[in-house]
């Protein structure tokens, strides 16, 4: 018999409930922003006149990665948002208190915080480099757990505030430990955050929450996969930018403590149809990790 937790609700916000609620002017501080499904969400959220802090290490270009702080600040503003890049390393204490001050310095204060900087190597227990595991844990865990600390005392001022991790829901089975015990520990780590969080700050109107995709994303993250995941099987980072807005819109006092799944949220807000997702239109596509 495999374990259980007591975990939130995995329901999606109703659609009979619409949120009154509006990023307009809000304050969103996203790390690990500078490509893939932080800077996605960066662009959702600009699309609706959001204020955007980019807070991610890559302020010039990488030789193999594309994208940098700077020039995901530059597509915020040409979407209709205002943006601010800073240069943010999460496992340093000091780097991550550093970037918090200068965005509420900047922008007058913060609404939300959104963990998305994350770090991945699916190996086994004899394989795994210690160096792999410390980073898995400094940036998934230590890092999120950090970040939401500094920005706490500022989130507990805003009228709607919203802390968004990208982890998954915690599904104890062993099949997803069996192959890489330290990622998924650390994802959960991140999960645990939302889990204990919720209700540490839930008479304070901060609303914890975890969005996690039901199919592979297409990110740079899949080059890690050693080709057992190909771009065409995937869908794009729009359908989990799309879900994070759902959720960010929502009023905080109401939701919080779920596990989402991007699909779901998407769902009960009415869509049907998520071809415009893939990456591939008519591809078959591959589940993610932790799903049964």
């Amino acid at each position: 018999m495999s374990a259980q937790v007591p975990a939130p609700s995995s329901e999606t916000p109703s659609s009979k409930n619409p949120s009154n609620q509006t990023l307009l002017g809000r304050t969103l501080f996203i790390t690990g922003a500078s490509r893939g499904i932080g800077k996605a969400i960066a662009l959702r959220a600009a699309r609706a006149g959001a204020n955007v802090v980019v807070a991610a290490k890559t302020d010039r270009r990488h030789p193999q990665l594309e994208g940098t702080i700077h020039e995901t600040v530059a597509e915020i503003e040409a979407a209709g948002g205002r943006g601010l890049a800073i240069r943010m390393d999460v496992r340093d204490d000091e780097s991550v208190d550093s970037a918090v001050a200068r965005a509420v310095d900047h922008f007058g204060g913060l609404d939300m915080l959104v963990n998305n900087a994350s770090a991945i190597m699916l190996q086994d227990t004899r394989e795994l480099p210690m160096k792999r595991f410390d980073l898995m844990f400094d940036v998934n865990v230590r890092g999120t757990y950090t970040t939401t600390r500094a920005c706490i005392p500022h989130l507990l001022k805003s009228t709607n505030a919203h802390v968004l991790n990208l982890s998954p829901p915690l599904n104890l089975k062993p099949s997803w430990f069996k192959g890489h015990v330290a990622y998924t520990m650390s994802k959960y780590g991140m999960s645990m955050c939302v889990l204990g969080m919720a209700e540490e700050f839930r008479q304070h109107g901060v609303a914890f929450n975890a969005l996690w995709p039901r199919t592979v994303i297409a990110t740079a993250a899949i080059r890690l996969l050693e080709g057992s995941v190909v771009a065409e099987n995937c869908r794009t980072p729009a359908i989990m930018a799309d879900a994070a807005y759902a959720i960010l819109i929502r009023d905080s006092r109401q939701c919080t403590g779920n596990f989402f799944l991007d699909e779901n949220v998407l769902r009960a807000s009415g869509m049907k149809n998520f071809d415009h997702y893939q990456v591939t239109p008519g591809q078959p596509l591959m589940k993610d990790l932790f799903l049964d």
